[in-house]
């Protein structure tokens, strides 16, 4: 399994979700028309985007991306590990979520919300706490990614003169 491959996949979503939350701090609100329309198609409920509320998760998610692309390298040791399993934790949590709101519990069909979380949100957190659960399960000391392309070891370079020859 090449979990340097997941890693970067994850941190990447996460770089791009805190990138997000960072443009929406200079009070811009694309791709929605206004904050209130930005809030409900992202959360279902009316939020204030202030910084008091996007600097926290700006950093968390920069947080969390750094500690899965560390781990899924094999550096980090304890921290990253943690913290990649709290980004595996919070995903699913916020995939289970996004169940409850796809059966309609919580969540009128006709808004865009519903059809953001159903075709992108939810999908999207299922496969990110997958990957995140599997780079923080890896046992330490186990290679990232296979030492050879073929999967056989690579070989050992010859030496010029080998001391002891007769």
């Amino acid at each position: 399994m090449n979990t340097s491959r997941l890693g970067t996949l994850t941190a990447a979503v996460l770089l791009t979700d805190a990138a997000a939350h960072l443009y929406w701090l200079t009070g811009r609100t694309w791709p929605a028309h206004d904050v209130r329309s930005l809030s409900l198609a992202v959360l279902n409920m009316e939020v204030p985007f202030t910084p008091r509320v996007l600097v926290p998760l700006a950093v968390a998610l920069t947080t969390g991306a750094v500690a899965v692309l560390a781990c899924s390298r094999g550096r980090g040791g304890l921290p990253a590990r943690m913290v990649t399993g709290a980004v595996a934790a919070g995903t699913l949590a916020r995939a289970a979520a996004g169940l409850a709101w796809i059966l309609g519990i919580g969540a009128d069909t006709a808004t865009p919300f519903y059809w953001l979380n159903l075709i992108v949100y939810t999908p999207l957190c299922a496969a990110m706490a997958t990957s995140a659960a599997m780079i923080a399960a890896r046992r330490p000391g186990r290679a990232a990614r296979p030492s050879h392309p073929a999967g056989r070891p690579a070989p050992l370079p010859r030496t010029a003169g080998r001391a002891g020859r007769s």
